[in-house]
């Protein structure tokens, strides 16, 4: 478990950021690594704690996917960064993934959380991977055996694609359907380029290519390719299409232009970083505005980081939940995920955040939006006497989740049955829906979620078809 008396001698060190004023300058990543001598170090901390809850995912703690963290810090301390990256593999199609966009549930669960000193797990996970590729240890791993078997997976977010490798992998001819111009869902177009650049996607559609996997894009199953068929035509399909359907806000004025959902906004700038055609739509962007964001969680980050480097002359972000604690209560919360007030690297770089405000219109002129009516709220949302006040916007931008997957379409078509929330009905065992040869896996699934469980899914629902179809399977679960 590294070095036994590590954490006592090391003080945590993490990635450090360049500056604001530089960053803000372009979409580029701005993370800073850490020199592999500092990365040997972190991973010296990782101490022989007996239970370790980073990778213990049964509860609402630790990997989802259950890497191997002690395994693979106590290689990396020891200098097997090949011998790591194989480890790191074996439990995650996509690392490089979760080591630049996942929130770390593995630090909120490590031991050494309870003094706020975890291990730089996050930080150690994308060192391996990125110094896998550059080694070239990262190679396409073929099927050596076909099994004649013909599986067809619609939706090219990160349950797709890693349900797709690990099928391609098991021999099985693979054909995953997208229907927008490339892979990688809303790693693609919803995570900003700042916070992944998407030549680490394009990296992965290589290698599955390599590999057997077929991809088809500009594929809208549902609409532009007949579902039906394409169950008729396949042994087993898989729904991996997300849950794309956003939480609305429908009070007076929702109608004004200027007011948009935040996918409305945030893949139109990822697709003019990536040069991909916009086509008809008409473009939105904050150079100039005063930008509202409404919602306070990670897709609001993203537009207020794509804001600022569009030039908003200000971004404002509305947080209808009251302000958490800055610290949480150790023996109440660990191991499992703290509610405490988080900062992100978007906000530092200069947005205003307001909690416990709930926006009750929006007020315009000649049909554009130019502010919002505002109250602020008490505890159980209820808005607080002569609170109200009037926020100046230009530009509003709704980031307050997602509630199910697209219904019309393809699930109008394929008419799988719906658990209470309108998400594809399937349990984590066998991932079946109520159609024999259908599966489904990730967020169309379970609703919105991370990108660590979309892959934690989309390899559980691989080793279930496999299963299904061969009636034994040498996929990991």
């Amino acid at each position: 478990m590294g070095k036994v008396t590590g954490f006592l001698e090391i003080d945590r060190q993490e990635r450090k950021y360049r500056t604001a004023s530089d960053r803000i300058r372009n979409y580029k990543e701005f993370i800073i690594p850490l020199a592999s001598r500092e990365m040997r170090n972190q991973a010296a901390r990782c101490m022989d704690c007996g239970i370790p809850f980073c990778h213990d995912a049964d509860g609402p703690r630790g990997c989802p996917v259950n890497n191997q963290i002690p395994d693979w810090n106590d290689l990396v301390y020891n200098g097997k960064w090949k011998q790591a990256s194989i480890n790191l593999h074996s439990t995650n199609n996509f690392p490089e993934f979760t080591g630049r966009i996942c929130p770390a549930p593995c630090e909120a669960s490590c031991t050494l959380n309870l003094i706020d000193e975890p291990v730089t797990i996050k930080s150690i996970e994308c060192a391996i991977v990125d110094r896998a590729w550059r080694k070239g240890w990262i190679r396409p791993e073929i099927a050596r055996e076909k099994t004649g078997k013909k599986i067809a997976i619609i939706g090219a977010g990160p349950a797709g694609m890693a349900c797709a490798q690990q099928l391609a992998r098991a021999g099985h001819t693979v054909h995953l359907f997208e229907k927008n111009a490339k892979a990688g869902g809303l790693l693609r177009y919803g995570i900003p380029d700042f916070k992944m650049d998407k030549h680490h996607i394009d990296g992965r559609i290589t290698q599955m290519e390599l590999e057997g996997v077929t991809f088809h894009y500009n594929a809208h199953v549902g609409a532009d390719i007949d579902a039906k068929q394409l169950v008729k035509k396949h042994d087993a399909v898989i729904l991996t299409g997300g849950a794309e359907m956003p939480r609305d806000l429908p009070i007076q004025g929702r109608d004004l232009a200027g007011v948009h959902f935040a996918m409305e906004f945030l893949p139109q700038q990822n697709r003019r970083v990536s040069n991909e055609p916009l086509g008809d739509i008409k473009p939105i962007l904050a150079g100039g505005k005063h930008v509202v964001v409404i919602g306070g969680g990670d897709t609001g980050s993203d537009c207020i980081g794509t804001s600022i480097r569009q030039g908003a002359l200000s971004v404002t972000q509305l947080e209808i939940m009251p302000m958490p604690p800055q610290k949480e209560d150790k023996q109440l919360s660990w191991p499992e995920w703290p509610m405490k007030l988080r900062t992100s690297s978007s906000q530092e770089e200069g947005a205003t955040r307001e909690f416990a405000v709930m926006t009750q219109s929006f007020q315009g002129k000649s049909g554009h939006v130019n502010a919002l009516n505002c109250v602020r709220v008490d505890e159980q949302f209820k808005p607080i006497k002569d609170s109200e006040f009037v926020l100046k916007a230009d530009l509003v931008l709704l980031a307050m989740g997602f509630v199910s997957p697209i219904q019309k379409g393809l699930l109008e078509s394929l008419d799988p049955e719906l658990d209470e929330r309108g998400n594809v009905k399937a349990n984590t065992s066998d991932y079946k829906t109520s159609h024999p040869k259908i599966f489904c896996a990730g967020d169309i699934r379970r609703g919105q979620s991370l990108v660590v469980w979309a892959i934690r899914e989309g390899r559980q629902a691989a080793r279930a078809v496999d299963l299904e179809l061969m009636g034994a399977t040498d996929l990991p679960r």
